[in-house]
């Protein structure tokens, strides 16, 4: 059996937890899947046994080989299943899983994600989204911690970043909860199953590119006031009247990150 290589930030799914994730997901023989990181197999298997076609990504080479058949693995069937070697966060990588899905109806996405990568595969999805990928959701599995920001709601410290450029274009539910026990090796952290649920930028905005600067700007000084906050990306520009220059960016929702892009932007 193929041991779990720390480089690539490897915890698989014991089998006991299998069966909950995969009634989580809700996978139907008509639904077609994106399986980013799906180590040995765990759900890869069963997950093949309900869906219509699963494209699993496997950075690993002899994992990869192993869900293949190539090496001393039990060879899933070819017109259900098939495996892309690479690296999801490589834009080769993703131009191949494009041309792959070409002409492809609605997909979904499932994945044991890397905890050091995680937040970087989300932007990514929501990318692939936004140039035209027909994703409907993700339903993947992360550090608790990342999740509770993914859901944290304004006012609090682990709203962020994040949840407002993710919230933009996603709506987020937990699914499950999962103990360190869960996997093997054991995590030092407690893991999450979340759903992305996809949609378009809600509400819309002129500059997709300024707003995401923008908030990333504002949480890189949370501790400041907006007027402070911002200051970089809009010095020569005054705060809008509706909006209190003393207020912090954590207690900015959604919309408001939205609107004020609009009024900086103009």
């Amino acid at each position: 059996m193929i041991q779990a290589r720390k480089r690539f930030g490897q915890h698989f799914l014991e089998p006991a937890w299998v069966n909950k994730v995969i009634a989580a997901i809700g996978p139907t023989a008509d639904q077609q899947f994106i399986e980013i990181g799906p180590g040995r197999g765990a759900l890869t298997r069963p997950l093949v046994e309900r869906a219509g076609h699963v494209i699993a990504v496997e950075i690993d080479r002899d994992l990869a080989r192993q869900l293949s058949g190539v090496g001393d693995g039990r060879a899933l069937e070819p017109t259900s299943f098939s495996v892309l070697e690479g690296d999801f966060l490589d834009p080769a990588v993703q131009a191949r899983i494009v041309a792959s899905v070409a002409g492809a109806g609605p997909l979904r996405v499932v994945g044991n994600l890397p905890y050091n990568v995680a937040s970087p595969i989300l932007f990514s999805l929501i990318d692939l989204f936004e140039a035209g990928m027909p994703l409907v959701d993700a339903t993947v599995m992360l550090q608790r911690e990342v999740a509770d920001r993914l859901l944290a709601p304004p006012g609090t410290k682990t709203y962020g970043a994040m949840t407002v450029l993710v919230g933009h274009n996603a709506r987020v539910e937990r699914l499950l909860n999962l103990p360190a026990g869960a996997f093997r090796p054991a995590p030092k952290v407690l893991s999450s199953v979340v759903r992305l649920t996809f949609h378009a930028r809600e509400p819309g905005v002129r500059d997709a590119a300024f707003f995401r600067a923008l908030v990333q700007a504002a949480f890189s000084r949370r501790r400041k006031t907006m007027a402070n906050a911002i200051q970089p990306l809009a010095t020569s520009r005054a705060l809008p009247d509706w909006l209190d220059a003393r207020r912090r960016p954590e207690t900015l929702n959604v919309a408001e990150f939205a609107r004020l892009c609009d009024d900086l932007s103009r």
